[in-house]
């Protein structure tokens, strides 16, 4: 893990399209701007790890009921 020390105002560039900014300093707390490309996907990290478990339940899925989901739709038509 690389760590570095940044002052208020003060950023630190990814690659050649990502910038992150020390906006505002308050007790224990820092908070931080992020520039970085539209299609880029920036979370908290909790909010990441809750999107890769649901995507981990999702690829488990009982295959019986995906079974049952394709005899359904093939006896409506």
């Amino acid at each position: 893990m690389l760590v570095l020390t940044r002052k208020l105002g003060e950023s630190i560039a990814i690659d050649d399209n990502i910038k992150i900014v020390v906006v505002q300093i308050k007790g224990k707390q820092v908070r931080l701007g992020i520039k970085a490309p539209k299609e880029t996907k920036i979370h908290r990290e909790e909010v990441y790890k809750a999107i890769q478990d649901q995507n981990v339940e999702a690829s488990q899925a009982d295959t019986n009921t995906i079974s049952d989901l394709a005899d359904a739709l093939h006896n409506k038509k």
